[in-house]
């Protein structure tokens, strides 16, 4: 009999529901510290309404914005600061 590829088994029934509700998402957490989260969830809920982000375009391009303005500020910030 063959033997199986990898030793991974899966969690217990139940036990992944209550790591995801203990754990943060790591996509999440670092959306988060971009300051945008609200952007993307707002994104994120349109996307799983429509399942098509041509639906989806104001909040995608809300979220774009805020990510553009984060990034804006951050080279700015380098600039007055630049590494020594």
């Amino acid at each position: 009999m063959a033997k199986p590829g990898h030793s991974w088994s899966r969690a217990p029934a139940g036990k992944e529901e209550d790591e995801d509700e203990e754990g943060e998402d790591p996509l999440d957490a670092r959306i988060a510290r971009t300051g945008c989260l609200e952007q993307h969830r707002d994104l994120q809920e349109c996307m799983e309404q429509h399942r098509d982000w041509r639906h989806c375009q104001t909040q995608l391009r809300a979220f774009g914005a805020c990510m553009a303005r984060r990034e804006q500020r951050e080279q700015g910030q380098s600039r007055a600061h630049p590494a020594q």
